[in-house]
């Protein structure tokens, strides 16, 4: 039953989220007659309003907009810090190329791999709010003691790597996964539910349209602070010294700080209810216990259950779970090409002409600014076009675009690096007389359509899949799905942990021939794997809370 409201300016939602303000201090948030309560985490279908013609995004609160703010401050911190590691690790500390990549995909796998532990943190002991205020604040000491071993006393008595060690491994990479395992879902629940009323008749505003709209401008905040950290950084390593570049994102990261808490009481905050780990544990165990015969679906054992800890709401948002971490099976090889920008890019950069003002890392701007432009004029302009022509994408044909994007894209630096290799006059660079920093004759300006290409892939693959994580699952999964998701990169670090063995010239050729080509198979068969997924997630009338 939904509640409609005469002065057209009241969100449609369910009945347990709607109540009229009539005193109600229930500790929600409040719009025009309507009243909404957040404790309530109960999933609820809400029903499209009958004279509804057409459905458009909505604006984002100030609430939702400063958790973006917060994002792109500690993304400028991440990537700032962390895109000037492998030139930082070759040139100061002395590793070779393969040992630079190994220790920079290192960082990549801690930074991802702990998401699902920042997520049972945040459901079992702390809450959102306050995980990502730990974990953040125990980052800005990473940062902190990442910028003092890099200082000229530090590494003149050998304590440089040592100190990488702990402030990147113990540190900055373990709580970026406290962090990102939350963030994005703490956005998203500073949106409220259902459909609010505009002034044109039939047209309203969708709160999954919002959150679609919440989740771009998320990711175009994430490429914001990542476009003027990695334009900012290395340039002061260049000009200045490393000590200083990696105290710049430590300043910044303790801004986002001040940010996130400035105005803490006003977010939309769920206290932790214990790790729902153990009731799925539990759903399934009873499954298991209980089979029944012909059943669509291996969990519709736990549907009516009786005296139990779940509901059927519940088991239904774990089944779309599940499905969804089918499709997440995939993402670790779109990563393992993702992650080639932080290393192998920059080793490709450093063997080719470029002018003496770049550091041959920063071109991983073209990433980010591509990121910046794109992301709104797909969001206001391209989305809206296809929708409006009846031809909306779903998650999978957005996800398989984002794949065959990067495939095509690392198609050109397969050819982009055997034609280096072509050139001289060090050619492979495998003689015996090519000195440190040697470059062949090639302009470094080539490497701007792989990072372009990169880019447009994100807003497909990327972007659809933390939407994809955050819609798919119940609420009390919400941050533990979108854990999973994060997690994916973790595995595709491991792929190149093992594939940097493989890191120096001229093997990297054969590193990105194969991964092209594993990618672009695995793109055909996600696709017919999971295309029926459009249709049943078309289909779908519930969305949860």
């Amino acid at each position: 039953m939904t509640t409609r409201s005469p002065d057209r300016e009241a969100l449609i939602t369910s009945p347990r989220r709607a109540s009229i303000d009539s005193g109600n201090d229930s500790g929600g948030e409040s719009y025009g007659r309507y009243s909404f309560d957040y404790a309530d985490d109960d999933v609820d279908v809400i029903r499209p309003p009958d004279d509804m013609v057409r459905t458009i995004p909505g604006k984002l609160s100030i609430w939702t907009l400063l958790v973006v703010i917060m994002e792109l401050c500690e993304r400028f911190a991440h990537y700032g810090g962390s895109l000037m590691f492998t030139i930082y690790l070759q040139k100061i500390l002395h590793q070779n190329k393969p040992q630079a990549i190994a220790l920079n995909r290192g960082t990549q796998f801690m930074s991802y791999g702990t998401t699902i532990l920042g997520a049972v943190i945040a459901d079992q002991w702390l809450g959102k709010f306050k995980t990502i205020l730990v974990f953040a604040s125990l980052y800005f000491i990473g940062f902190v003691l990442l910028a003092i071993s890099s200082t000229d006393y530090s590494v003149d008595r050998g304590y440089g790597l040592a100190g990488f060690g702990i402030s990147v491994f113990l540190f900055i990479g373990f709580e970026t996964g406290g962090i990102k395992a939350n963030v994005s879902s703490f956005m998203a629940k500073q949106i409220p539910l259902g459909y609010k009323v505009t002034k044109v008749p039939g047209v309203y505003e969708d709160s999954k349209l919002t959150i679609e709209r919440g989740f771009c401008y998320f990711y175009w905040s994430i490429n914001i602070g990542t476009l003027f950290g990695q334009l900012i950084c290395p340039q002061v390593a260049k000009l200045h010294s490393y000590a200083m570049a990696f105290t710049v994102p430590a300043i910044v990261f303790f801004i986002s700080i001040v940010v996130f808490i400035a105005r803490s009481k006003h977010y939309i905050k769920t206290k932790p209810q214990g790790t729902v780990l153990t009731k799925v544990w539990h759903c399934m165990w009873y499954v298991r216990k209980n089979k029944k015969e012909g059943q669509a679906h291996w969990l519709d054992g736990a549907l009516g259950a009786e005296n139990v800890e779940w509901n059927d709401e519940f088991v239904i948002g774990l089944q779309r779970s599940l499905r969804a971490c089918k499709v997440f099976l995939f993402y670790p090889l779109y990563w393992a090409l993702y992650n080639n920008m932080s290393d192998n890019f920059i080793n490709q950069g450093l063997t080719m002409k470029r002018p003496g003002w770049l550091s041959v890392d920063q071109l991983n701007v073209v990433n980010s600014l591509v990121l910046v432009i794109s992301i709104p004029i797909f969001d206001n302009f391209v989305f809206p076009l296809l929708r409006r022509c009846g031809l909306r994408m779903g998650p999978i044909a957005r996800i398989t675009t984002g794949f065959v994007i990067v495939v095509c894209g690392f198609i050109y630096v397969t050819v982009l690096q055997k034609i280096i290799y072509t050139k001289g006059p060090y050619y492979d660079f495998t003689g015996p007389d090519v000195p440190v920093g040697a470059t062949n004759d090639i302009s470094v300006w080539f490497q701007i359509v792989p990072y372009a290409a990169v880019a447009i892939s994100e807003i497909f693959a990327s972007v659809t899949g933390l939407e994809f994580a955050f819609s798919q699952a119940p609420a009390e999964l919400k941050s533990v799905l979108t854990a999973v998701f994060l997690f994916t990169n973790c595995g595709g670090a491991l792929i190149g942990l093992i594939l940097a063995i493989w890191g120096g010239d001229p093997q990297v050729l054969y590193v990105f021939a194969a991964e092209t080509a594993v990618l672009g198979v695995m793109s055909v068969v996600f696709y017919f794997c999971f295309r029926h997924y459009n249709v049943v997630l078309a289909e779908q009338e519930q969305f949860h809370s």
